[in-house]
């Protein structure tokens, strides 16, 4: 029933024009901001010292962003609209030639992102033009649910490894056939991450990106979508970065996360209502952190009280 009832309303949604799309959205924002009072809350005191704003400044910034939230929702019921003539008219691409170059390599590419901006339309931005795109997904509580987001990623040529389905070794088997593996590097990694400061307090953070690109000999690009002033997409893509081995395999990944950690903080920072503030980032205490032999990696230092 809600496998169906979302797929009209796609249907539904892909009838307007893309202004009415972005007026709905605004509507639906400032709605989902009044009524969701947890979500809100909980993205309010998360923002205030990680800017190190005030709570007024806040409380319009995160209105902001619950209304860029909202506009993507529906941005990814109107993606089956989107194909390789008419992209454009939606999403502009910057520095294209660099995710060129780095897949020209023969690795596959490893790409460095995060929940920021319409995220399901940076794949669509590559895949439209031509470039082999893959992700890892995480299963939603809702089967119905994963469904319709799997159908509509097909629209645009999206190939999806979902969690708990030997996923890991799909994905490296698509790095080895040279197409580009996606990582929302942004999330609370659980005891197993690398704790390291995130926006100026610790916090786990997935070591993926770190550990393929070592596994596989994989260039990580960064790249982001950004929602313009006029409602359209800018796909900002970074200079090309490679894994640099020393020797020292856990001190390495913990550099190069820390490295690409503060790529997604300057992002967010310059972005701050494109970014999901009421996430549970900070969700996993350091003192929860385990060792992993394969992969884990500990600070460099103590951890100090003023930074947890």
């Amino acid at each position: 029933m809600l496998y169906r009832t979302l797929m009209l309303l796609s249907r539904l949604i892909r009838l307007l024009p893309y202004d009415a799309l972005l007026a709905l959205g605004k509507i639906f924002g400032h709605l989902y901001y009044l009524l969701v009072k947890k979500q809100r809350e909980r993205a309010v005191a998360q923002m205030m010292p990680a800017l190190e704003i005030s709570e007024e400044e806040a409380r319009r910034l995160v209105r902001a962003s619950f209304i860029n939230l909202a506009r993507n929702m529906l941005d990814i019921l109107y993606m089956p609209n989107l194909n390789e003539k008419n992209f454009s008219k939606y999403i502009e691409i910057d520095h294209l030639e660099r995710m060129k170059a780095a897949l020209a390599e023969g690795h596959g590419v490893v790409v460095l992102t995060g929940h920021i901006g319409t995220w399901e339309w940076l794949s669509a931005s590559f895949t439209l033009n031509g470039l082999p795109v893959t992700a890892i997904a995480k299963l939603q509580p809702n089967a119905e649910y994963s469904r319709v987001l799997d159908d509509l990623r097909a629209t645009i040529h999206v190939e999806i490894f979902n969690r708990g389905t030997n996923e890991l070794r799909a994905a490296g088997r698509a790095l080895k056939e040279g197409k580009i593996l996606g990582f929302l590097a942004d999330q609370d990694a659980g005891p197993g991450g690398a704790f390291i400061k995130f926006l100026g307090k610790t916090a786990s953070t997935p070591m993926g990106p770190a550990v393929f690109a070592r596994r596989f000999n994989a260039p990580v690009v960064p790249a982001f979508i950004i929602r313009k002033e006029d409602g359209r997409h800018l796909v900002k893509i970074g200079e090309v970065m490679h894994f640099e081995d020393t020797g020292d395999t856990d001190a390495d990944l913990l550099h190069f996360t820390e490295k690409m950690t503060k790529i997604l903080e300057q992002t967010i920072r310059e972005n701050p209502t494109q970014w999901l503030w009421f996430q549970k980032r900070w969700n996993t205490p350091p003192e929860m952190q385990k060792t992993n032999k394969h992969h884990t990696v500990k600070a460099r230092r103590k951890i100090s009280e003023d930074e947890r």
